[in-house]
């Protein structure tokens, strides 16, 4: 995986991330250029964040005209590294697992899952999409063969942890995972927690908060 300039924070990474998706939006929709104003606002970033963000690629806007949608895109795919298919597999075939199988925006992106994998007697064989479902023990031969760099790991939080080392170990440098436990991964390791019941937690105390201030307005 080619690294990301380490002068850019993480925080403004996942940013750049959220940019090269409208820019891909755009750019299927035949636009050729795009303003700051417009780009932050689809980005959900106020202006000045949006060219603090940019300033870390180098020049790449035009006062007055605004940025090039199809330069700014190939700038955004170099630097994110995602210029060409990554190898992905995910282990956990369960209801979430299965969805983020089949979901095609995945492969629209540069990511393929190459491998699936389940300890499940019952959902081992099963096909989804173009791949069947594979046990366990086949995961570290699947990487090897196909140099898999992304492990997603969807399994019950008990089992997460020793689903990373093997990942690890089998040499996938980048994990994302899905199990609702913090998971610790060696050195040169990178792993990404996504936490749903914590995103709908959030989700709901902000909207606690809105109540108040809608029953005055309404008074």
């Amino acid at each position: 995986m080619q690294p990301r300039p380490r002068s850019i924070p993480e925080a403004t990474v996942a940013r750049l991330a959220v940019y090269l998706r409208v820019l891909a939006t755009l750019a299927d929709g035949g636009r050729s250029t795009v303003s700051s104003g417009e780009l932050a606002s689809a980005a959900g970033v106020n202006p000045a964040g949006l060219r603090k963000d940019l300033s870390h690629l180098g020049p790449c806007g035009v006062r007055g005209v605004g940025y090039d949608v199809d330069l700014l895109r190939d700038r955004l795919t170099r630097v994110l590294g995602v210029g060409r298919a990554r190898a992905c597999v995910l282990v956990g075939i369960g209801n979430l697992g299965s969805a983020l199988a089949d979901y095609a925006g995945f492969g629209t992106r540069g990511f393929e899952f190459v491998g699936l994998f389940d300890a499940s007697p019952a959902r081992i064989g099963q096909r989804i999409g173009e791949l069947q479902v594979r046990p366990l023990d086949e995961l570290e031969d699947v990487v090897a063969a196909t140099g898999a760099s992304i492990g997603v790991i969807t399994t019950p939080a008990e089992v997460a942890q020793g689903i990373c080392d093997r990942l690890a170990a089998a040499g996938v440098g980048s994990i994302l995972n899905f199990a609702p436990v913090t998971l610790a991964a060696p050195a040169g390791v990178d792993v990404r927690k996504v936490d749903l019941s914590v995103e709908l937690q959030v989700l709901a105390f902000l909207g606690q908060q809105r109540v108040p201030a809608e029953v005055g307005e309404s008074a």
